[in-house]
């Protein structure tokens, strides 16, 4: 009997019984609710507050005040154990072992986008013997883990045990189609799905400014500490010396001590608007702000889906400012996954290019140039765009080649044809590269119509003829290439062959090689243009030879040695002495404005790495497109090892390469950050640019501990890094090993489910809207619609936040500062007595009203240029990746000139009014004239902002010469007589704003005041400026010494000069063409169970799914 308590706790292995709730409930399996959201009831505020006090600031603002006095989401009622019925276009629910369905021998066709970003088509099949069963089933398989690509487990049925692997299973996330139902045993429920096991973990955000924060505020507490000890200490000395001759005015303390004590907590009290609660209360006002300008930008607006970009979050803005690495996905990302037929070479002749008749040159393709009329043909795809028309009319004129050509698209293919109504054509195909070349020759008049497992029916220019298929000389990696051996309604023999240039080119009779000349010259204008290219060729097989060489490759399918091998010699013999038609040049389609937007990103110094779950040779092929990956590169690293040290010694030799004199031990750097010493990996300086691609397997090995730092040096020294074949988890490790090792802020952008991890994982995760749901978008802390608006988030609002940012962090510390600063010196003057500078209403008034307009205009409008010039110019994003406008050592720099202005705006006003007298005689160094003085000058830091202010608004106007007229307008009603009537201990400056202002020395006190601090700052930066000007001071002086108006973003047609060529069948899945052949690819109509199940609906997430109750049977399933 199982200890089900130790099962639970260590789980080794799963055993579930069919629709036995009972049995499978001892288990304590996990239910089918997941949980998405940070919070639930009961931990919301102690999550919450733990957040807050992220910011050791909170704390002490709770501190001071002792001082002073989502939503559960769950899915259906699905539990391990239990059989459920899918329908077509449904999503999985839960991972699934495959019982049976409603196709020929049990086989399923399922779309893994929100796995691994592919939307052709894959295939399942589950065991014959599942198709007729009762619930006496049992299954023992692998615990929950996070392995997508392998499962392991038994099925015990009626005394017998099969074995079970992946392509029994449906994972949760996959969609069903083309499949009218299937039936399947929940293996793993809710959290324990491998899809959630791949899904990070939400944690709290905050960016570098907030973390940097956090360090300053501890040396602030220091600082503040350190000032009220020597007060409390000078409060003592005086005490002792001078205490007894102050009796008449205050009562002595006798104990010294005891007055050193509340005098420094009299000072922590006086002087904590060093840190002022409002500068965090201002950063999130200003944070909201920013968000809503990204929420508000028509430029970020995609009008085709009606999708406009939103900030999810309003803490992260200011990070957007300081982007290092990016991390994309490539299918919906970067692509939109769709395939389209672009150009074609037949016989020597290029057609694609719409060539001018004047001048012979060719015109970019435009909405304004008419496409192809493919009226005629009406079984043609709508959908489906070309502008040659001469090709059409080759067509027409039934030209032989032209013919010959799109005969081979129509019949070399393992395409599925499903008509569901007259002439209602849809192609599922196992690649997008395939259904577009099948569409391609279905406009042009050969469309395929059927198939069965010995015929192949087409329609030819409206005359339909069926085709005996003889072989399918399947595609692999080494071949490259796809034949067919068909018969023709004549009795003709001809083999029909498309694949690699260069695999096809070597088997090409001697005869073409004039005619393969100019195709070359073709596929490299095509390759060019960053077109997937490949060549077709056919041959006519002479009928006693093919008998022959027939009854050898049955003899060599049959053979139990050597079968691969053998088969592979035959292929290698028929396949040669070809005649050459042509080529294709298809376009895997970017998304609009993807190379701009990369290019754009280079210059601005960000890396772009390309995780993708997609093939190599694909995602290959999208790095050259966007032009990640370029010819002129260096070299392109390919890693590709299936073992630990061969995968170590391909990166050691990758950075070799690229830096022959790297030292082994010294790119390592200590940061230290509040206690912790985290290794930093530092950049290294390599001569010319490269490119790296590296595989899962590959990926697995150099993210283990003992080498992802060699790993990651490697990378880090390439230009362009692409990760292909990974998984969710491994997207997230890669994002999170960055992280660790280096001082860079990371995004990662995606919008698909398998995208999710590593969205969490990086500083900023940006989701993209697109056709692989919301998973991506839910999880985001940004949104939008396409890749490009990724450029204008960055260079543009990015950008603008991190500066804002920073210029009121310096401003605010600025201007608070030199405030505290001024308490300070006035305690020597003061017996330590804790008395203030200022009167209370000027100091609860300052921080309020007097200086936090100001500063929110300029952190919410300002603009150093505007949004036009920041595109012009992306190497203005360059400082904020390099904390030059907020860091340690600029927040030192505004602590000395806080120092330094106190100075002056105490000093000056004190030597000016010593011992001084009035115009009528008076004294004119009272207390009230002293305080009013203070409170004068320090408004005047509202002006000095304005030597900050690039961008004057009417908002920023009426903010800071607003501000200061509310200081005088405030300042003779608080010093009137009726509020000195009405509350005399409040207002006991009665007199003073008048008495003060209508003497001459106070306005040359407050000028003299003013030049004196303002003077240092003009002279520092213009001489700055003049000897070491920054990028922002170049743009800023070239814009100013131009008339035109900022440039308007340019849509230039990227285009790649290469030789590098590329086919579909890389996409192509081995092995496929037997289940052509065998028939079990073929739909035919199948009876649905005759025992109606019981059906539980449930609207969630647009789910229908049937579960199977307990002592229901499923009744044979008859194919014929």
């Amino acid at each position: 009997k199982c200890n089900f308590s130790l099962y639970f706790l260590l789980e080794v292995e799963r055993k579930i019984r069919a629709n036995d709730r009972e049995y499978n409930s001892s288990f304590k399996y996990a239910t089918n609710s997941i949980k998405t959201s940070k919070y639930n009831p009961f931990t919301f505020l102690p999550l919450n507050l733990f957040e807050q006090f992220q910011r050791i600031a909170n704390a002490y603002f709770l501190f001071l005040l002792i001082l002073q006095v989502c939503k559960i989401q769950k899915w259906m009622n699905v539990q391990v154990g239990d059989i459920i019925k899918l329908e077509n276009n449904q999503f999985v629910t839960a991972d699934l072992f495959l019982l049976s369905s409603s196709e020929p021998l049990n086989l399923v066709y399922i779309e893994t986008a929100e796995l691994d970003g592919e939307t052709n088509l894959k295939v399942k099949q589950a065991l014959t013997v599942t198709g007729d069963m009762r619930d006496s089933l049992e299954v023992c398989c692998e615990p929950p883990n996070n392995r997508l690509d392998r499962f392991t487990g038994t099925l015990t049925f009626d005394s017998q045990k099969y074995s079970l692997d992946n392509e029994r299973v449906l994972l949760r996330g996959c969609t069903l189609r083309n499949t009218d139902w299937c039936f399947g045993l929940v293996l793993f429920a809710g959290p324990e799905t491998k899809l959630m096991q791949n899904c990070g973990k939400s944690t709290f955000k905050r960016t570098s400014i907030d973390r940097l924060m956090n360090v300053l505020v501890l040396f602030i507490f220091g600082l503040l500490a350190l000032m009220c000890i020597i007060l409390a200490v000078g409060n003592g000395i005086w005490e002792n010396h001078a205490g007894s001759k102050f009796n008449a005015f205050l009562p002595r303390e006798e104990n010294t001590v005891f007055s050193a004590f509340l005098t420094f907590w009299s000072y922590i009290i006086i002087l904590n608007t060093v840190v002022p609660i409002s500068l965090y209360v201002s950063m999130e006002v200003i944070r909201l702000g920013n968000s809503y300008y990204i929420n508000w930008d028509r430029t970020m607006y995609h009008a085709r889906t009606d999708t406009p970009a939103e900030a999810r979050t309003t803490t992260l803005n200011e990070e957007l400012g300081q982007i290092k690495y990016i991390f994309s996905d490539k299918t919906g990302t970067l692509t939109q996954n769709i395939m389209t037929f672009n150009k074609c070479s037949i016989n020597g002749k290029s057609y694609g290019d719409v060539i001018d008749h004047y001048s012979g040159q060719s015109l970019e393709i435009t909405e304004e140039i008419t496409p192809v009329d493919f009226s005629f043909n009406r079984l043609a795809d709508p959908k489906f765009l070309f502008y040659d028309h001469s090709l059409v009319e080759g067509v027409k004129l039934e030209l032989p080649d032209v013919h010959a050509f799109f005969r081979l698209l129509a019949l070399c293919h393992t395409v599925m044809a499903e008509e569901k109504r007259e002439g209602d054509l849809v192609y599922q195909a196992q690649s997008p590269d395939e259904g577009a070349l099948v569409t391609a020759a279905r406009n042009f008049g050969f469309v395929f119509r059927s198939r069965s497992p010995e015929t192949v029916t087409i329609e030819e220019m409206g005359i339909q003829r069926s085709y005996e298929m003889l072989a399918i000389l399947d595609f692999n990696n080494v071949r490259k290439r796809m034949s067919v051996i068909v018969r023709n309604p004549e009795g003709k023999l001809s083999l029909y062959c498309k694949g690699a240039d260069t695999i096809i080119y070597e088997r090409l009779h001697p005869s073409c090689s004039e005619v393969m000349k100019v195709t070359t010259e073709h596929l490299n204008e095509f390759a060019g243009e960053g077109l997937r290219t490949l060549v077709l060729a056919y041959k006519d097989l002479d009928e006693e030879y093919f008998s022959e060489w027939k009854q050898r490759h049955h003899e060599s399918n049959v053979a139990l040695e050597y079968r691969e091998e053998k088969l592979e010699k035959l292929y290698e013999e028929i396949e040669k002495d070809m005649m050459l038609i042509g080529a294709t040049a298809i376009e895997d389609k970017l998304q609009d404005g993807v190379a701009q937007t990369i290019e754009q990103l280079a210059k601005a110094e960000i890396k772009i790495w390309v995780l993708t779950g997609d093939k190599q040779e694909t995602a290959e092929n999208i790095g050259y497109s966007c032009n990640l990956l370029r010819e002129e590169m260096n070299d392109v690293f390919i890693v590709a090892a299936n073992s630990p040290e061969e995968v170590r010694q391909e990166l050691r030799d990758a950075r070799l390469k690229m830096c022959p004199d790297t030292e082994q031990d010294k790119f390592l750097i200590p940061e230290i950050i509040l206690g912790n010493i985290p290794k930093v990996v530092q950049d290294e300086n390599v001569n010319g640019e490269y490119g790296l691609v590296i595989n899962g397997h590959s990926l697995a090995f150099a993210l283990e501990s003992n080498m992802e730092l060699e790993f990651l040096r490697t990378a880090c020294m390439c230009k362009t890094v692409i990760c292909c074949r990974v998984t969710p988890l491994q997207k997230a490790q890669v994002v999170e090993l960055v992280k660790k090792y280096k001082k860079a802020v990371t995004l990662a952008i995606g919008d698909g489910a398998n995208d999710v991890s590593m969205i969490k994982a990086a500083h900023i995760g940006v989701g993209i809207s697109g056709q692989e749901g919301m998973q991506a978008v839910l999880s985001s802390d940004f949104s939008f619609a396409q890749f490009r608006f990724l450029q204008h988030l960055l260079l543009v609002h990015g950008r603008w936040s991190y500066l804002r940012m920073c210029k009121f962090l310096r401003y605010f510390f600025y201007k608070n500062f030199t405030f505290t600063f001024v308490h300070f010196w006035y305690a020597f003057f003061c017996g330590f007595s804790a008395q203030t500078v200022y009167d209370e209403g000027f100091i609860t008034l300052y921080n309020l009203v007097y200086t936090a307009l100001p500063v929110l205009g300029m952190s919410l409008f300002d603009q150093d240029v505007n949004a036009g010039w920041s595109l012009e110019y992306p190497q203005l994003y360059v400082p904020g990746q390099l904390s030059q406008y907020f860091s340690k050592r600029a927040f030192m720099m505004c602590a000395l000139h806080s120092w330094y202005s106190s100075l002056v705006l105490f000093f000056v006003p004190y030597a000016a009014t010593y011992d001084t007298a009035r115009d009528d005689g008076k004294d004119g160094a009272d207390y009230q004239s002293f305080m009013f003085y203070f409170s004068l000058i320090s408004t005047l830091y509202s002006p000095q902002l304005g030597l900050d202010l690039s961008y004057w608004t009417v908002v920023n106007n009426l903010f800071v010469w607003g501000s200061l007229g509310m200081f005088f307008i405030l300042t003779f009603t608080m010093y009137t007589d009726g509020l000195f009537r009405l509350r005399p201990s409040s207002f006991a400056f009665i007199g003073t704003a008048r008495n003060c202002l209508n003497q001459p020395n106070v306005w040359l006190t407050v000028a003299l005041t003013a030049i004196l601090c303002v003077l240092p700052v003009v002279a520092y930066r213009f001489f700055y400026s003049q000897i070491s000007p920054t990028i922002n001071d170049k743009v800023r002086y070239k814009v100013c010494q131009m008339k035109e108006p900022a440039p308007r973003p340019r849509r230039t047609k990227l285009t790649r000069r290469s030789t590098r060529r590329s086919g579909y069948a890389f996409s192509h899945a081995h092995g496929y063409g037997d289940l052509v052949t065998s028939g079990r690819f073929l739909r035919r109509h199948a009876l649905t169970p005759s025992t109606g199940p019981k059906k539980y609906l449930n609207t969630s997430d647009n789910i229908c799914s049937t579960i199977i109750p307990p002592g229901h049977e499923i009744s044979k399933i008859n194919w014929f």
